[in-house]
Formats: C-alpha cells, structure tokens, sequence
C-alpha cells in the first residue's frame, strides 16, 4: 500500500490532546478511499472524534483566596467552597476564621478536582455561589402561624443526590410544605441538575441549611410541632400520626436512614407498608407517600 501526503497535526482541544491525522491513499483503492466513502468521509471531519464539551452549571465560581474572602463578606448565597488539601497561609486562616460565624460548608480536596473545576489560577480556593437564597427556619415558622396556616415541614437527614432533592422538592411545593430544611454539610448541592429535576420547584420553596439538625428539631418541638419520623425501625405505620397537627416529616439518607440522635427526639416513628421482595423505596417516593397521607389527612379535616 502506498501512502502520499500523509499529515499528523498535534493540537489541544478542551484541555484533551486530539492527534488529528488526515492519509490520502492512491487511486489503487478507490473504493476504500473514494470520497463517497463513509469511513473516509468520517476521517476528514475529525471534529466527529472529539470528546464533547460538558453541559455548563448554572453555578458561578470565584476564584482565589482574597476573591472569596469578599464574597464571604459581600454576604453572597454560597453553595460551598472547595479548598486544596493541606492549604495554609495567612490568607487562608482569615477565610477560615470568617467561615466560622456562617454555615458555608468549607470542604478539602485534592487539588485535581480544583483543576478539574477551572483552568485558572484558584490559589487552591474555589467558590461555589449558590443558585438560591437560603433562609432561616427561625423567621418562617412565625411567619407561617401569623397567616393562620399549620406548618408542615420537611427535615431531609444527609440526603446527598441532587436528583432525589429535586424530586422531592418538586412533591414539597405540590403540597404545600412551607420549608425544607437540609444539614450544613451531608447535603445534596442545589445545582443545574437538582434545579431541573425538580422542575423549577427550588427557586418558589425555602430551603433552610442549619449545622444541627437535631437542635433544629428541638426548636421545631418548641414551637408546637411534633416530629415524625419515616423509618423501618418501627412497626407503627405512616397512617397513625396525625398530621393534621403542625409537623415536621424526616427523610433519611437511602444508605444509613435517619441518624439515631433525630430517631431519639422524633415524636412519632412511621414506616410505609411493604410487600413483595423488595425491601424500600427510593426516598424520593417515599417522601411522596407520607407528604401525601398528609394531604389526605388535612384535606378530609
């Protein structure tokens, strides 16, 4: 076989190195190399080959110490921030003491991931600026009561995937609960996929993020609320408690359920009746099942 013109051209596309090569082969093979040919047609148009760009967060990053000192300090909705493991410094220090009189969730990683998060110089800090406002659970239920309504609250416990948080923020505002409340750290992150899975439904409900759940659950018993937990470890069923009453629905995460300190203070522990060979539900349908025993509830009420 022979082979003229044949070209290699090294080039970088999306940080991914693409060996682009282009071969003519003579007219010895016309219909292996004819311009008809799909294979060959394939080979001109390299761009076919490419690795695709990824789809585009709705988050805003900042970069860099100083830059996120600011935006600490200019009070934005700050998902988390990702610091490179083993950071230190002056600068650092000051962030971490800012950190400390807020509930922004400052995680460690391998500097890989910050790379992999941006190209440019992040001095080992990256922000990520949340695509809601976070309120507080303190201010709504008040709120709630003075407008004569029974609050309804849902408490999810270290639920991490971002589709299960937009789906069952997506069944909370079908409802009506007034609040979601989610734990500082153990939380799914409110991004382009949790906002598209539930369909719009996190920007019209308030999500609350707290660093204990458990004094918030205490705070939510104070305020005349009674606690239900939604767990197997029980033999009472979700049709028992009253919801009716102004209450507050815990989920726990798929894995390890609702943590043994929130079981303690839980006023009522429910399960959902299951038959058949499997054993639970995906917690996003199960928050469906007992949110709605408690429509059914109030609606006949």
């Amino acid at each position: 076989m022979e082979v003229e013109n044949t070209k290699w051209v090294g080039m970088y596309t999306n940080q991914f190195p693409v060996l682009e090569f282009r071969f003519l082969i003579t007219n010895k093979f016309p219909r292996l190399c004819g311009k008809n040919n799909y294979f060959c047609k394939q080979f001109r148009n390299m761009d076919n080959f490419r690795r695709p760009q990824r789809a585009k967060e709705n988050n805003e990053f900042v970069f860099g110490i100083r830059a996120v000192i600011e935006a600490v300090k200019a009070g934005r909705d700050i998902e988390t921030i990702y610091q490179q493991r083993g950071l230190g410094g002056e600068l650092f220090l000051e962030l971490k003491a800012l950190l400390k009189d807020t509930l922004i969730p400052l995680n460690a990683v391998p500097i890989e991931k910050l790379n992999r998060m941006s190209q440019k110089n992040h001095q080992g800090v990256i922000a990520v600026i949340s695509p809601i406002t976070y309120q507080n659970i303190e201010d709504i239920i008040p709120a709630v009561f003075e407008k004569g309504e029974v609050p309804l609250i849902l408490v999810l416990d270290s639920v991490t995937d971002v589709r299960n948080m937009g789906a069952m923020a997506r069944t909370a505002a079908c409802v009506g609960v007034h609040a979601i409340v989610v734990p500082l750290k153990n939380a799914a992150q409110i991004n382009a996929d949790a906002i598209k899975t539930s369909a719009g439904a996190l920007f019209n409900i308030p999500i609350c993020r707290h660093a204990n759940l458990h004094k918030i659950c205490l705070y939510l018993q104070e305020s005349g609320l009674q606690i239900v937990a939604c767990t197997e470890k029980t033999s009472d069923l979700i049709y028992a408690p009253d919801y009716t009453m102004p209450t507050a629905i815990v989920m726990g995460s798929e894995d390890e359920g609702i943590s043994n300190d929130l079981l303690r203070v839980a006023d009522h522990l429910a399960k959902i009746p299951m038959s058949g060979k499997i054993e639970s539900l995906n917690v996003s349908v199960s928050a469906g099942v007992i949110l709605y025993e408690a429509v059914r509830q109030r609606t006949l009420s």
